[in-house]
């Protein structure tokens, strides 16, 4: 009968813990706090330990315990016998295999068991490391203030750059709510054939749309009856007594005077909704904000929140979003035919560029913390360069270098030079030494799973107000750096070595791992609807 434990998947949280479990002992059975005996205090759990991630630590150490952490825990930091036996020997379900550690100046370190992991890994196909941890349920609604009529939908000649950050934060919230098993719509849906329609596909999102002489009349109507009703209603009386004070209200009651008026302070103080602006008072039927909070104002227990999206800057220059991806499509293509010379024709260079852009424009967008704002250089002399560390476009053009990769070893296939790639078994994985190797393995196929399943794990935290903070900018930075190693590595290493039995080996177990992360790329792509670039 097979080990459970060895058919789970590997983690870096599941061995964080063991490893702190481990090196605590029985003191582990009080969770959550810090905690004093006699005159030494026991640091939290997850401050034992660390995973290391740069190559030059890789080269000794995967996890470390500093010095700092050993000495609250043991006098002179002296780790006793019994606890380093325990850590040694350490298993569990997602735990990742230990093959050695011992005390240094820095503290204790452990070294995995790469040979092991690679196989468990690569061997049992690469799946498993390309979803969230669990799959959620429920309904989630994203609703895009910058999309909604002003009173006319808006065009792409006069949306500004910081509502196209609002369009694509909302797109890709959307992919990665739907990777956790939500089920996601966009609001509002936006009339088919429209200007803004063609703009936001031609960025690769897919919006909602409705015929253009679809009405909601019957949704509003309905809205309205809710709002007359509404126990947070304003009455004349009420009004009277607030504006009795007198001038600065008055002309603005005045202009609006017989409106439906509701108190969303009495909202917020009545249903208990922190982290809502204090200074709100009352709003107006037709106001976009009172739409946004009516079924909390009429009673309705769902979770309302709010996502707040920081300003785009352009020194020196003011674009519009359409501007803005003309002037990059425009770069983009001026950089492939200086690259590719006259190869840059058709249709298929066509649909190259409009990726590329789109790649360009989302990352540049989305590579910030999203209450941050994002400074952009739109001189038109400036380019966008097919070269170096530059964001979607070195992601794609790595991506792309994976996929030659392999279409020249099936070409090597049909010519005899290679034979198939064999069953996972008849591997040695420990040929896999380069420390670009391990450094792709444990810094991004391993933890990928735990990234994604951040952004749910933050929609179901309690408590923060109305405000949520979802990492949506990692996804980005996770591919630019990926993408960094991946280049150095490929750079450096010769995969499709000379067609030599003895070399078979290593080959292979070096094509297991790069087509793991193939499908890296492909799924962390998805998540900012970017298809892949097989050729470039």
């Amino acid at each position: 009968m097979e080990n459970i434990e060895e058919l789970s998947p590997l983690r870096i949280t599941p061995t964080v813990r063991a490893l702190s479990s481990a090196l605590r002992g029985k003191r582990e059975d009080v969770h959550g706090s810090s905690r004093v005996n006699g005159d030494r205090v026991f640091p939290e759990p997850e401050k034992l330990w660390f995973k290391e991630s740069s190559a030059k630590n890789l080269r000794n150490r995967d996890f470390l315990s500093p010095t700092t952490m050993l000495n609250t825990l043991y006098a002179d930091g002296q780790v006793p016998p019994a606890v380093m036996s325990r850590v040694l020997s350490l298993r569990g379900s997602g735990v990742l295999p230990v093959a050695g550690g011992e005390v240094m100046g820095e503290g204790l370190r452990v070294r995995v068991d790469r040979a092991a992991t690679f196989r468990a890994v690569l061997g049992g196909g690469a799946a498993e490391y390309l979803k969230p941890l669990s799959q959620r349920q429920g309904c989630v609604v994203l609703n895009c203030p910058a999309l909604h009529p002003k009173p006319n939908t808006p065009s792409p000649d006069t949306m500004s750059l910081g509502q196209l950050r609002t369009v694509l934060l909302a797109d890709h919230m959307g992919a990665l709510l739907r990777r956790q098993g939500y089920a996601v719509s966009f609001c509002p849906t936006l009339p088919e054939d429209s200007d803004i329609i063609s703009f936001l596909r031609a960025l690769g999102i897919d919006w909602p749309t409705a015929p253009a002489n679809w009405t909601n009349e019957e949704r509003e109507e309905k809205i309205q009856d809710s709002l007359e009703k509404s126990q947070y209603r304003e009455r004349e009386m009420e009004r009277g007594r607030r504006t009795s004070g007198g001038g600065g209200r008055k002309a603005e009651e005045g202009e609006n005077e017989g409106a439906l008026r509701i108190n969303l302070k009495r909202v917020f103080q009545e249903e208990g909704l922190p982290g809502y602006d204090p200074s709100l008072g009352t709003c107006t039927g037709e106001s976009e904000p009172l739409i946004l909070i009516l079924s909390l104002a009429s009673g309705a227990k769902h979770t309302q929140r709010h996502l707040v999206c920081g300003p785009v800057k352009t020194p020196g220059s003011h674009l519009t979003a359409a501007q803005y991806l003309q002037l990059r499509r425009g770069q983009m293509k001026e950089a492939s035919e200086m690259k590719y010379g006259d190869q840059v024709e058709g249709h298929t260079w066509d649909d190259i560029i409009k990726v590329m852009t789109s790649a360009t424009v989302r990352f540049e967008l989305l590579s910030t913390v999203h209450t941050s704002p994002v400074t952009l250089d739109v001189k038109r002399e400036g380019g966008v360069s097919t070269k170096g560390p530059r964001g979607g476009v070195f992601v794609m053009y790595n991506c792309a270098r994976l996929h030659t990769l392999f279409d020249s070893y099936e070409r090597g296939v049909e010519k005899g030079l290679y034979p198939e790639i064999p069953e996972d078994s008849q591997l040695d994985f420990s040929a896999l030494k380069e420390e670009g190797e391990w450094l792709l393995l444990f810094n991004y196929l391993i933890p990928f799973s735990e990234l994604l399943e951040q952004s749910g794990q933050a929609l179901d935290s309690e408590g923060g107000g109305a405000r949520v903070n979802i990492k949506t900018e990692q996804i980005c930075k996770f591919l630019v750096s990926l993408s960094k190693d991946f280049s150095s590595y490929y750079n450096r290493v010769h995969v499709l070595g000379e067609p030599l039995s003895h070399l078979f080996n290593q080959m292979f177990c070096r094509l297991y791992l790069l087509r793991a992360l193939r499908e890296l790329y492909h799924s962390a792509l998805d998540t900012l609807n970017l298809p892949p670039i097989r050729q470039l």
